[in-house]
């Protein structure tokens, strides 16, 4: 046993000897197999320590039991220092995973450095060459301003040199027509782009079209986990085009999705998922101008591009199908529509899980279309007896919404109130009356409460006061005018333009059964709102 000691002990200091040309892979391979040895050894000295306590308590008074005794204690101590150097090598395992999970960080920071590196040239070199586009956009301007000088010191001797100052103009004006930058860039669509921009503020008139929700770029950040993100100078670049299209600057947010368009092309190829991004920029900026017969070719080009890239199931796919529906639907294409929207839905609930919010906006939309579906079918004259099976699956869609928004966002949410709405406007199409009565006074109360805090005897919500104003119309009028009741009708402000949809549409519903009373004091409350909504802004 010594012997294997020694030997043990020779091999343990040649090793350590080596372990500084080991690399840390080849030292925890070695320290593992250094524990395999120590507990092989541990093991050979438990039997032989048990064997000697056997002897030791088979003999009463042997003749050699001292000697005995002092084996066994040699024993023990080895014992212990084998103990002692398994845990340090179960330590230096531990550390040396420990140093593996550091170098992993590490080269993943690494990587996160070099990206931002790239996308720092990037905007360097974006920022670099719209200098010098500004440089030459002033030298352009002082050179105009030199042919102006030019032309009113032409024009002062006009009666001298009539003739040279013909020539002199001639130039000028084709000299200005081809330096027009709006010729270039919309030699077929300028006028297009200006009649869009007097178009956008009736975008999305009819309510149900303006409640569908199209996906944005900025939200395709979360695709990351699923493999795929955007680079940061694609989400810069949209964040420039939304802005310059809420401003009704087409003329620069279509060229400058366009040229961007261009350079992916060229340096990542058409079947590039940055290409796919881009597209669908340019398709929404081209939604909002009512192009949407160009935004639709883009859209299917984005959804062709990500289906092979990304595969089907991707939640970009989901996206792009998403926009595509809705802009389907913006067409009156409900039918369209609705199989695309089914296919977002079933994306997003494998991806993201059926009780998400994303998935309550997809159940949104998709009920949407089918409700706008119907409308279509029932202007055409088929029988509302025919569309009961499609009454209900709207419906289904919307009730499954309002729960997942309840359960994940809350009651407060403001989704759950607009969803309430749209869940009400399907139970009147069907002349549920009561059923739509109820959901809307549940959004009503909910603001009161927000508002106002617990309902009760003297804190009621506006509909109940409405009813007691029904009520009492034909009696003598001793109360207070409605001015007195107090000022809920704030509230409408304060929470949002649902609530004061709200009010009108459970207004028009008292006023369907009747309730002409009822119906003046909502409605009374809801234009109140209005206006002290437009005066506040119109302050600021």
């Amino acid at each position: 046993m010594s012997k294997a000691i020694n030997s043990y002990r020779i091999k343990k200091i040649e090793n350590i000897g080596r372990m500084t040309a080991l690399t840390q892979e080849e030292v925890a391979t070695h320290t593992r197999t250094v524990v395999q040895g120590l507990e092989a050894l541990r093991n050979e000295h438990n039997s032989i320590l048990s064997g000697i306590s056997s002897t030791l308590s088979s003999a009463h008074h042997p003749p050699d039991s001292n000697v005995i005794a002092e084996k066994a204690g040699i024993l023990q101590r080895s014992l212990d220092q084998i103990e002692l150097g398994l845990s340090e090598a179960q330590i230096m395992l531990a550390l040396a995973s420990h140093l593996q999970t550091v170098e992993a960080e590490k080269q993943k920071l690494r990587a996160q450095v070099r990206r931002l590196c790239q996308e720092n040239a990037w905007l360097r070199d974006e920022l670099a060459s719209t200098q010098q586009k500004l440089q030459a956009s002033e030298q352009h301007v002082a050179q105009l301003e030199e042919d102006k000088k030019h032309l009113e010191f032409m024009s002062t001797i006009k009666k001298y040199d009539a003739d040279v100052q013909d020539s002199e103009s001639s130039m000028e004006e084709k000299k200005d027509k081809s330096d027009d930058p709006v010729v270039d860039l919309f030699p077929d669509d300028d006028a297009d782009d200006r009649a869009g921009l007097k178009r956008s503020g009736d975008f999305g008139s009819q309510a149900s079209l303006a409640a569908m929700s199209p996906t944005p770029p900025s939200q395709f950040a979360q695709q990351v986990n699923a493999g795929y993100e955007i680079p940061a100078r694609l989400r810069t670049l949209h964040n420039l085009v939304i802005q310059y299209a809420s401003q009704g600057r087409y003329e620069v947010a279509v060229p400058l999705c366009k040229q961007a368009l261009e350079d992916l092309e060229k340096t990542s190829g058409h079947d590039h998922p940055d290409v796919a991004t881009m597209l669908n920029i340019l398709a929404l900026v081209y939604r909002d101008q009512n192009k949407y017969k160009e935004a639709a070719n883009l859209l299917n080009d984005a959804l062709a591009i990500r289906e092979k890239t990304l595969g089907e199931n991707h939640p970009a796919v989901a996206a792009t199908l998403n926009n595509l529906a809705v802009l389907y639907g913006k067409r009156g294409k409900y039918k369209e529509a609705e199989p695309l929207c089914k296919r977002a839905l079933e994306i997003r609930e494998k991806v993201l899980g059926r009780d998400h919010p994303d998935v309550a906006k997809q159940l949104n939309n998709l009920a949407l279309l089918c409700q706008n579906q119907i409308s279509q079918e029932e202007r055409r004259g088929v029988p509302k007896e025919e569309l009961l099976g499609k009454y209900e699956e709207v419906e289904r869609y919307y009730q499954r919404a309002l729960e997942i928004y309840e359960t994940k966002l809350g009651p407060d949410d403001p989704n759950v109130a607009k969803t309430k709405n749209n869940l009400a406007s399907a139970y009147l199409k069907q002349g549920k009356y009561k059923e739509a009565e109820i959901l809307y006074k549940q959004v009503l109360t909910r603001a009161h409460e927000r508002e106002f805090g617990a309902i009760d005897g003297d804190n009621k919500p506006i509909w109940q006061v409405a009813e007691e104003r029904e009520e009492n119309k034909n009696k003598v009028k001793d109360s207070a005018p409605y001015g007195e009741y107090g000022g809920w009708h704030k509230a409408a402000k304060v929470d949002s333009p649902t609530v004061t949809t709200t009010l009108k549409n459970l207004g028009a519903l008292y006023r369907r059964q009747g309730k002409y009373e009822a119906a003046e004091t909502l409605e009374d409350c809801a234009i109140r709102s209005r206006k002290e909504v437009s005066q506040t802004n119109s302050h600021k």
